[in-house]
C-alpha cells in the first residue's frame, strides 16, 4: 500500500440532483470515510455539490446541505452526478454546458444510478461503455446508440467511470480506492462494511437466472436467454425448442414447473415489461415502442399491455407525465 504521508489529497465531488438516490450516495460516500480512517490520515476528501448551492432533497425526503454550488466547486480528482428517480426533470441546457466544460479539463466524470443519464444527454458518453441501473438500459440504449451502454454494475472506461446505483456504488468506489491506495486497504474497507467480497465490475446488476434456478436447468436457462436476447423479432416456440435441442413439449413442461407459466405466457411478459419501460422512460411514439417489442402492430400491442397491466399504453404515459407535472 502507498505511504499516505506521500499522498496527495485525491478531492472527490458529488453533484446531487432533485431526487437522488440516497443508498447509492452513501454506499459511494461511506468507502471514502472509512479510508481515512484506516489510514489516520484524510487522504480522501469529499464535497456536495449542487446546482445551486442550495440544500437538494433526496428521492427518500432526506435533505442534504451543499458545500458548492457547480459554478464555485473547487478543483476535483473525480466528480460523481448523483441521479434518481424523474432524472429526465433534471436535465437542463446550463448543466450540460458546465459538465462539457469541466470534461475538458482533468478531472474524471462519472455518474452513479441515472446520473449516467445526464452524462448521455450532455454528450459526455458517446463512444464509450457505460452503466446504468437496469430498469432504465432499454430506454437508454434506445435513446443513444452511439454509447455502448452495458449490464455491468459499474465501468471505468478512460476518463468516465459509471455506475449502475445502489450497492454498486460501493463496488466502484472501492476499485477506486485500489487503483489509487492499494488492494490491501480496499480489502480491508470492505471487511469493516462486513462485505464477503468486493465485486468485479463484470458483475451482473441482477441475480442470473441460473442462480435461480439451479446448475440442472441449462435448458430452460438457454431459453430464456434465447427470449431476452430478441425481443425485437420474437422467435416461434418450434424455433426456440429447435435451438435448445428438445421438444416443444419438453420445454413447455419445464415453463410450466420452474416458472409456474407456458413459454408464450413468459415470451408475452419479458416484451410487455420491456414496452413499459422504454414507454415510461421515453418519449418514443408508441408504434415505434410495439415494433421494437416484437409487436405487428400498435393496435395488437395496446390489446396486450391493457390485458396484462390494466390500462392502455397511452393512459400509463399520460398518468406518468401528470404525476411528473
Amino acid at each position: 500500500m502507498s505511504n499516505p504521508a506521500t499522498q496527495t489529497t485525491i478531492k472527490v465531488g458529488f453533484l446531487m440532483l432533485n431526487d437522488f438516490t440516497m443508498m447509492a450516495f452513501t454506499a459511494a460516500v461511506e468507502p471514502l470515510r472509512m479510508a481515512n480512517r484506516l489510514l489516520e490520515s484524510d487522504v480522501f476528501q469529499w464535497h456536495l455539490i449542487t446546482l445551486t448551492g442550495e440544500p437538494c432533497k433526496a428521492s427518500n425526503g432526506i435533505t442534504l446541505q451543499a458545500d458548492y454550488s457547480l459554478a464555485a466547486m473547487p478543483a476535483l480528482n473525480y466528480l460523481f452526478v448523483c441521479g434518481g428517480i424523474n432524472i429526465k426533470d433534471s436535465y437542463t441546457q446550463s448543466l450540460s454546458t458546465a459538465l462539457n466544460k469541466l470534461s475538458k479539463t482533468k478531472t474524471i466524470i462519472g455518474g452513479i444510478c441515472t446520473g449516467s443519464y445526464i452524462l448521455a444527454k450532455s454528450g459526455l458518453l458517446n463512444g464509450y461503455r457505460a452503466a446504468i441501473h437496469w430498469e432504465n438500459l432499454a430506454s437508454t440504449r434506445e435513446e443513444f446508440p452511439s454509447i455502448n451502454v452495458v449490464e455491468d454494475i459499474f465501468v471505468f472506461d478512460n476518463n468516465r467511470y459509471t455506475c449502475a446505483g445502489g450497492v454498486a456504488a460501493m463496488d466502484m468506489v472501492l476499485h477506486l480506492i485500489s487503483s489509487t491506495m492499494g488492494t490491501t486497504l480496499a480489502t480491508n474497507i470492505s471487511e469493516q462494511f462486513l462485505l464477503s467480497r468486493i465485486r468485479d465490475k463484470e458483475d451482473q446488476q441482477r441475480t442470473p437466472l441460473h442462480i435461480k434456478l439451479g446448475p440442472n436447468q441449462p435448458k430452460l436457462t438457454e431459453a430464456v436467454s434465447l427470449m431476452e436476447a430478441n425481443i425485437e423479432e420474437p422467435i416461434s416456440l418450434e424455433e426456440l425448442s429447435s435451438l435448445v435441442g428438445i421438444s416443444r413439449r419438453q420445454l413447455e413442461r419445464l415453463f410450466q414447473k420452474y416458472l409456474q407459466c407456458v413459454p408464450t405466457r413468459y415470451y408475452m411478459e419479458l416484451r410487455l415489461k420491456r414496452a413499459r419501460l422504454l414507454l415510461l422512460q421515453t418519449d418514443k411514439p408508441v408504434i415505434d415502442i410495439a415494433l421494437a417489442c416484437g409487436f405487428i402492430s400498435a393496435t395488437h400491442f395496446s390489446k396486450c399491455y391493457r390485458d396484462f397491466y390494466s390500462i392502455p399504453p397511452s393512459e400509463a404515459r399520460r398518468q406518468k407525465t401528470k404525476a411528473l407535472h
